[in-house]
């Protein structure tokens, strides 16, 4: 599709095609990485707030038990900064060990992968046990102890990750049921049908395009929900929403793309950036006489892509009455849906910039393989 010529387009080094954006040729993509995405939810240690919270946790545990058999303060602090010698090690050599092998052990039935974890929680709590008495911290090295410690971390923290993974079903649930509402509502429908009604005399071929656009945005919004698709997706998606409302507000809407191709591949939840497009949409550009301008920025930074949505703000001269104020329902869940994906290395602010408002995402860059 092609974009109207009153949308002025910036693009980096590298352009990024309208083809690319094609929802067809993702979905061939995503429906084969799919069921290895959700197999491999059970395992997904590879978040930097995942290592947080499991260390956090053993150190806790540390604390308290160290507690039972101190004699003072001083003895209490040597007694964690010892475990702590063993412990965080075969913590971390866990955690390594099953982000390493998340693809492997995906391929595999459920009973297997936990199984799995739990063998390598066991090599984790010898391999502690190990370095301790290896550097004289411990007289005797009590393996079996050690053994089950690592066993009984590895069936906690397997057990919390499916309940996370399965606490994100709702979630991504309800979330694309408001994500469906937000993006068909009767209005928005009403006014695409009334344009691609008056354009079928005078000019079918961009009536014929407009429905194809609303068309693929209804396929969209109905498909079957996945974990994440790409940046390029949901810049393609957008496109099409912008090309619908560029024919219902002509020249009155004025939209810039600084798009970085390296920025890509970088993952999202499905339909997150179009609720923020459409924002822009409805509270800068349409309750001003003189419309406004949109800006969509992508850009990668080494480890870290960041995403850009900026509009312009309607003068308050024009206002016959209050403007519309939002309730923040959609920006509470794209920060909400983008916790769920990226956990901690993801960002999301949103806010006034001068006579602009802008919603600014970062996100981690897709690793190579």
């Amino acid at each position: 599709m092609g974009l109207s010529p009153n949308v002025s387009v910036v693009r980096n080094l590298s352009i990024l095609s309208a083809t690319r954006f094609r929802a067809p040729a993702s979905d061939a993509k995503g429906s084969a990485a799919a069921p290895a995405l959700a197999a491999a939810l059970v395992f997904d240690v590879c978040q930097v707030g995942v290592v947080l919270r499991a260390v956090l946790f053993v150190e806790a545990v540390l604390a308290v038990a160290a507690m039972f058999v101190a004699t003072g303060p001083a003895d209490w602090l040597s007694q964690v900064a010892t475990l702590t010698g063993g412990a965080l090690p075969a913590v971390l050599l866990w955690l390594v060990a099953v982000c390493a092998l998340h693809k492997r052990l995906a391929r595999w039935r459920p009973p297997v992968q936990y199984a799995s974890a739990a063998l390598l929680g066991v090599l984790a709590g010898l391999y502690g046990c190990g370095l301790l008495r290896l550097t004289g911290a411990l007289g005797s090295a009590p393996w079996l102890a050690s053994a089950l410690a690592g066993l009984l971390f590895a069936l906690l923290a397997t057990g919390w990750l499916v309940l996370r993974a399965r606490g994100r079903m709702p979630a991504a649930t309800t979330a694309r049921l408001e994500d469906l509402q937000s993006r068909i509502r009767p209005h928005f429908l009403f006014n695409t049908l009334n344009s691609a009604i008056a354009l079928v005399r005078e000019e079918p071929a961009k009536a014929e395009t407009m429905l194809e656009d609303l068309a693929e945005l209804f396929r969209q919004a109905l498909a079957d929900p996945r974990d994440s698709v790409t940046l390029a997706d949901e810049i393609g998606l957008a496109e099409r929403y912008l090309a619908i409302e560029q024919v219902r507000f002509g020249e009155r809407l004025r939209i810039r793309w600084d798009l970085d191709v390296a920025a890509g591949s970088a993952r999202l939840p499905p339909l997150l950036l179009q609720p923020l497009v459409e924002n822009a949409v409805k509270h800068g550009v349409e309750p001003s006489p003189k419309g406004g301008k949109l800006r969509i920025r992508t850009e990668r930074r080494g480890a870290r892509v960041l995403i850009e949505v900026t509009n312009t703000l309607p003068p308050l001269r024009w206002a016959e009455k209050p403007l519309p104020r939002g309730h923040g329902i959609a920006l509470a869940n794209v920060r909400d849906r983008l916790r769920l994906l990226h956990d901690v290395e993801a960002q999301f602010r949103a806010g006034l910039d001068q006579d602009n408002y802008r919603v600014r995402i970062e996100i981690p860059a897709p690793t190579k393989e």
